[in-house]
């Protein structure tokens, strides 16, 4: 038995549903126990502007734009995040992200694992209007 895993970006579950885009969660899919990685495809006017913000309660957050140009939304600062640039972004930060390019834009998020990333956050309705 080999001590690595591999795995394909289609034969991993798209969290997005019928939402445009998708959204990867490949930590679980490739058995992570310390990292996690999630890649996300944004078309245009995707993400959560006229919708809802997010933040962590311990969970540090990296976003590297691998294409596009997104907009990040972070507390009351909106700025500009363009292809290979990367964001650190801390617990207890409120945030959104935007795609307002018309093409598609493609980022890697990655954080520390935890068991329940759900407990993990909360949300803010009305955070972007």
């Amino acid at each position: 038995m080999s001590d690595y895993q591999v795995v394909k970006l289609d034969e991993v579950e798209d969290w997005l549903g019928d939402y445009p885009g998708v959204m990867h969660g490949i930590t679980y899919a490739i058995g992570a126990e310390q990292v996690a990685i999630t890649y996300r495809r944004m078309p245009q006017h995707t993400g959560s502007k006229g919708s809802y913000g997010h933040r962590h309660k311990t969970q540090e957050e990296i976003y590297f734009v691998v294409s596009g140009k997104l907009q990040f939304k972070l507390g009351d600062d909106v700025i500009d995040v363009s292809k290979h640039e990367a964001i650190r972004i801390p617990p207890q930060t409120w945030r959104g992200v935007w795609n307002d390019e018309p093409e598609d834009a493609e980022l890697i998020i990655v954080s520390k694992r935890i068991d329940d990333p759900r407990g993990d956050a909360e949300t803010l309705e009305g955070f972007w209007p």
